[in-house]
């Protein structure tokens, strides 16, 4: 069964597909499990397909609508009281100043998921856990372990701040319009105080960002003038490593190692 998609023609440059599906939506929901006092931001409401079912459940919600015309519909649909509607570019959103304990959810958008999962990152101590729908090639690559062909710098960089688990597919049908790919719902949890963290935060992405930007040579290769700084059997990762091969906890020593012996302005070179 699916929900009316009313009559706002979907923006391309917005990435907008909109979800229709009934039985879809209230799994979202349900795998959310909003409480009345959760304190929850939607990233682009579009038509409401979420935004309605999680006021059912909440006494307030916060939306993040770049679209003007939706944005609209929102504010003549809701009462301020129940929904704070931010008019602006996810990207551009600075989610630590929305507070603490923050449940972010949302229906992402295609061209910009990436960057977006970034955003995110840099307030992950202000939230309790994220539940997004992307393309499910992206949730793939978030989930990845070391040693897959879809492990990448986003699965590094992710699982290194969250604890990441892929819920369930969405078929194209489920939209209006169908995007052309299947799409899948993850939930990101961050990890507490106690988590496996890098000496310095800068090194380590300088680290993966440099082992994944030629990722099919081997580390020796990839890391260049770093080479010969590293204590290859100490840390237990060898030379002739590709990126791929890599789990969170190695590069995590490779930048402790690389921390110990480099000055602080080559920490993003």
């Amino acid at each position: 069964m699916k929900a009316k998609s009313g009559n706002h023609q979907a923006r391309q440059r917005f990435g907008q597909n909109f979800l229709v599906d009934l039985g879809v939506i209230e799994q979202i929901v349900q795998a959310i499990a909003p409480s009345p006092k959760d304190r929850l931001v939607e990233i682009g409401p579009g038509l409401s397909a979420l935004t309605a079912p999680l006021l059912a459940k909440l006494n307030h919600l916060t939306v993040i609508e770049i679209d003007r015309d939706l944005a609209k519909r929102l504010r003549q649909r809701y009462e301020e009281s129940m929904l704070t509607i931010i008019e602006q570019d996810a990207l551009q959103v600075d989610f630590a100043k929305l507070g603490p304990d923050l449940r972010v959810v949302g229906n992402l958008p295609y061209n910009i998921s990436t960057p977006l999962l970034f955003a995110c990152l840099q307030a992950a101590d202000h939230v309790v856990d994220q539940h997004f729908m992307l393309q499910r090639e992206v949730v793939d690559r978030m989930v990845a372990d070391a040693g897959s062909s879809t492990y990448s710098r986003l699965s590094v960089m992710l699982q290194y701040r969250y604890r990441m688990q892929k819920l369930f597919d969405v078929a194209p049908s489920a939209f209006e319009p169908p995007p052309k790919v299947v799409s899948a719902v993850v939930r990101m949890v961050p990890l507490g105080e106690d988590r496996p963290r890098a000496r310095h935060d800068a090194m380590f992405a300088a680290v993966v960002q440099r082992a994944f930007s030629q990722r099919r040579k081997m580390l020796r290769g990839a890391f260049g003038d770093w080479t010969a700084l590293l204590p290859w059997e100490e840390i237990g990762v060898l030379p002739t490593d590709r990126a791929e091969q890599v789990d969170v906890a190695g590069f995590i020593r490779i930048s402790d190692a690389l921390s110990a012996r480099l000055p602080p302005s080559a920490m993003c070179a």
